[in-house]
């Protein structure tokens, strides 16, 4: 008889809680935890990304009243095994990606093992074990900061990947936290599909696939965390504006500073403002918000990883950017909304999912937004809640060996 096991994966940028202790921080908590609740998952995966918000030197003491948080809460008191993996150590730029890897497992799951990828075994993860700050030479984990060569317009970046590997039961299965590139102009971004930040993200990705050795290994794996995928701009643009003209606001150094779309049978109308960072339609929301249908013929970059690559059908809004300072429900009006937070399964990782429901009440894989309706930051954690099978006695492919 096989074993089923509650996964719940969740991906978070996490930056901007750091900025806002007072009011995203709580709410950000409350809402996860409340998540948490609903799930009962045995096997609980935060991914975290932006660690400590843009000025991690002033933000760490909040980082450990965050972690704090979590484990002292009462939804995470049966979870007595604890894996928390945070890159904090912003003095060494070369290194530094703050990504936060945090793992609960429930205390009814037994003999559950994390890979050490120094001494290339399996160690029991029994007990709680916190590792923050300078985390190079912790074994349990493999963190790559990307090569800024890969990132040729960005003077310093966080990004890069977190990996850790696990056994629980009889099934082995890799999860890989990842942060790419973002888009750091509009009008960049309108030249071409893809646009050329698109180009650096699938560099990266290759680069990371290379490094996992995605489709060699036939370890089962679960990436997820901020890809900064954002939809085919220029598509976007076409189809909103096809029925308006532009008008071009320049500086006093001849530069476009501004791009007005005006309705041909309105010039008093604009139909779309399109700046450097801003991006604002006549009807946002009623464009954005809850229609992610015709959205999604634009969120063409996951398209190119198909073949290694699963995700379950989004029905849920684009997860960025979202205004920080309001119910949760509006976007800002800086970027063209996106779904940047993602969840990937490898085709082995698909395997290990059970798709038949186990009651009338819920569904056997469940991928949405956490806190769709409350102020979570500029980007929505993305939740995926599904049943793994551990068969025993017959373990998968490859899990006596490391990579």
């Amino acid at each position: 008889m096989e074993e089923l096991v509650s996964f719940l994966l969740v991906s978070a940028n996490v930056g901007s809680l750091f900025e806002d202790p007072e009011n995203l921080f709580k709410t950000w908590l409350k809402e996860f935890l409340l998540e948490v609740k609903r799930s009962e998952p045995k096997f609980l995966a935060l991914h975290c990304q932006e660690v400590g918000g843009k000025n991690s030197k002033d933000s760490m003491k909040l980082v450990e009243e965050f972690v704090r948080a979590l484990m002292t809460s009462e939804e995470l008191h049966h979870f007595g095994q604890i894996r928390l993996f945070l890159d904090e150590d912003y003095s060494n730029p070369a290194k530094y990606t703050a990504l936060g890897n945090l793992y609960f497992i429930h205390n009814s799951l037994k003999d559950v093992q994390i890979w050490d990828f120094n001494e290339n075994k399996f160690k029991s993860a029994a007990g709680k074990e916190v590792h923050n700050g300078n985390i190079e030479n912790v074994g349990t984990k493999e963190k790559i900061k990307f090569p800024l060569i890969l990132f040729p317009e960005s003077k310093f970046s966080r990004k890069g990947f977190m990996r850790t590997r696990w056994r629980v039961g009889c099934a082995v299965f890799d999860l890989v936290n990842i942060h790419l590139f973002h888009d750091a102009c509009n009008f960049t971004a309108m030249e071409k599909y893809p646009s050329r930040y698109s180009e650096v993200r699938q560099t990266a990705l290759v680069y990371t696939f290379q490094r996992l050795n995605l489709g060699n290994e036939r370890i089962p794996l679960f990436i997820f965390g901020d890809f900064n995928f954002r939809l085919d701009t220029k598509g976007v643009i076409q189809k909103l504006t096809k029925k308006a003209v532009p008008v071009y606001v320049k500086s006093a150094k001849n530069e476009v500073e501004k791009i007005l779309y005006k309705d041909m049978g309105d010039e008093d109308k604009v139909v779309l403002t399109l700046g450097k960072k801003y991006f604002e339609l006549d009807e946002h929301e009623a464009t954005f918000a809850g229609n992610e249908k015709w959205l999604q013929e634009f969120d063409k970059e996951p398209k190119l990883f198909e073949k290694d690559l699963f995700e379950f059908d989004i029905s849920f809004p684009p997860s960025y950017p979202f205004k920080e300072d309001t119910c949760g429900t509006s976007y800002m009006r800086t970027r063209c909304p996106s779904w940047c937070d993602r969840i990937f399964l490898s085709r082995t990782a698909l395997s290990l999912v059970n798709m038949n429901p186990l009651n009338n009440d819920k569904p056997p894989v469940l991928y949405q937004l956490v806190g769709e309706s409350m102020a979570m930051g500029d980007h929505k954690p993305v939740m995926l809640l599904c049943n793994l099978q551990c068969f025993p006695g017959k373990h998968n492919s490859n899990q006596l060996h490391g990579p």
